[in-house]
């Protein structure tokens, strides 16, 4: 099948979000999880707490690192692929940008070095406040770009003037109807992703050796985050359904395969959507399951597809094979997280904690590491092309923005933004489990220099005061 410009181009900027989310999805909650193990060391004095800080403040940076260049390399599509975002919504879209650079980018800029690199040089106190900032400015910039996305899929607060997009309330826009709902899906599920990240690394540490105290702690603290967290992530997920069942009933209709308006509709839990017959192959479904999930009782009624076509034919809907099976995918990869959070903790609390866990447990963990990354591209893909074939809902189509562009130029940048984005791919994980190996044979790993602290502390020094002893090693000897 021949692709035009506009199937290339939205290829592209798929890949380049899809490669650069996965970064800031560990940087906002791993952040605040640094900062958890900077007060736990404040407050006790356990080295083992700053062996914590000290392996994980380095997948930090690495992955800040990737984030802040993948994001450069998205931002310049808007000029050459999607000049038409920019012509009919700029006045909106750019100083939303602009924000996120002032209020968040800044801020992570100026702090992150200190966080990185002034452990020895400057007070412990200044080290944990700079700490702090670095995960406040992350989740900052979060939320100025979910702003954006939340806007251009329930806009309101602007007026249109020879086709151009007029702020009319910057509160309307800022806190329009879908913000808080996918605000708080997209935090719950960075806190998941960096929850596997922990436990998963942490196994794998643990089945190459490492018994070391500082493992222990990452291990039960990914593991607890994650029992904690998913059940929570369920039931906003479902808040945030009922949202898009409000403001997009039509991408509701392609995440739950139904054509026809009606009450008692399946849950349907296996089918081929079939757009030319306009209706589901091979539907394997629970009874009334989406309508009690939907509307809260059994009869309820629930859009469906077929109320979205123009009079002469043309879908008014997204397409409905990849929003419904990604859809799937973000939920059958939340339900192995549930059963594999829960049962790692019961495991913990009823058979000795972490020792009590053998590789039936650890493998599957490892296997893990990275869940929250699937999950986490299966729900964009199911928010981003259920939106189609809108760019900004109701306000602009896709194919309106769309740069003028010969397809085989799009495709020539494409390949190599596939190229260079798997090697990084690679080069990353690769990187994070050479790291953890080398942790766990209990080689230094970097020389991170260690926060100023009080002496004759449990395990060798360390908090808030000047200087104590500097431990060589990213782990301490195993108990």
């Amino acid at each position: 099948m021949e692709m035009d410009a506009l199937i290339l181009s939205r290829i592209q900027f798929a890949a380049n979000i899809s490669f650069h989310i996965l970064f800031p999805t560990i940087t906002i909650a791993l952040g605040w999880v640094l900062l958890f193990f900077r007060l736990r060391y404040n407050a006790t004095g356990d080295d083992r707490w700053m062996a914590a800080y000290r392996f994980w403040v380095k997948v930090f940076a690495l992955s800040f690192g990737l984030g802040v260049v993948s994001g450069i390399t998205m931002s310049f599509q808007f000029g050459t692929n999607w000049p038409g975002f920019m012509e009919t919504v700029g006045n909106i879209a750019g100083p939303l940008l602009a924000y996120e650079i002032l209020t968040a980018f800044f801020l992570e800029a100026a702090f992150l070095g200190i966080m990185l690199f002034g452990f020895r040089r400057v007070p412990g106190w200044l080290h944990t406040t700079a700490t702090f900032l670095v995960a406040f400015g992350t989740t900052m910039s979060s939320f100025w770009i979910i702003v954006l996305n939340s806007w251009m899929h329930t806009p309101q607060g602007f007026e249109m003037i020879d086709g151009v997009a007029h702020a009319t309330d910057w509160s309307a826009i800022i806190f329009n109807p879908s913000l808080p709902y996918r605000l708080t899906h997209m935090l719950l599920a960075s806190g998941l992703t960096v929850a596997f990240l922990l436990a998963g690394v942490s196994a794998y540490r643990r089945l190459i050796g490492d018994r070391s105290p500082g493992v222990r702690l990452t291990m039960k603290t990914g593991v607890y985050l994650a029992a904690l967290l998913i059940p929570v992530q369920i039931v906003a997920g479902d808040l945030h359904g009922l949202n898009t069942l409000e403001h997009q009933p039509q991408k509701v209709a392609a995440m739950e395969g139904n054509w026809e308006t009606r009450g008692n509709v399946p849950l349907v839990l296996f089918a081929l959507p079939n757009e030319e017959t306009r209706s589901n192959d091979f539907e394997i479904g629970i009874p009334s399951g989406a309508s009690l999930i939907l509307k809260h009782k059994a009869d309820g009624v629930v859009p469906g597809l077929n109320d979205f076509v123009a009079e002469d034919g043309t879908p008014l809907h997204p397409p409905v094979a990849p929003v419904f099976w990604s859809f799937r995918v973000m939920v059958a990869t939340g339900m192995l997280m549930l059963l594999v959070s829960w049962v790692t903790a019961y495991r913990m609390i009823r058979h000795g904690g972490v020792d009590g866990l053998g590789k039936a447990i650890l493998v599957p963990l490892v296997a893990m590491t990275f869940s929250g990354w699937i999950a986490t591209l299966a729900g964009w893909y199911t928010t981003e092309i259920g939106r189609q074939p809108w760019l900004v809902q109701g306000v602009m189509t896709t194919e309106q923005a769309v740069a003028d562009v010969p397809a085989p130029m799009v495709a020539g940048t494409l390949t190599a933004y596939l190229s260079i984005y798997a090697v990084l791919l690679a080069a990353y994980i690769l990187t994070m489990f050479g790291l953890a190996t080398r942790a766990a044979r209990g080689e230094k790993v970097a020389d991170m220099p260690r926060a100023g602290g009080r002496a004759g502390t449990k395990t060798g020094g360390g908090g808030t005061g000047a200087v104590g002893p500097n431990p060589d090693a990213d782990v301490v000897p195993a108990e």
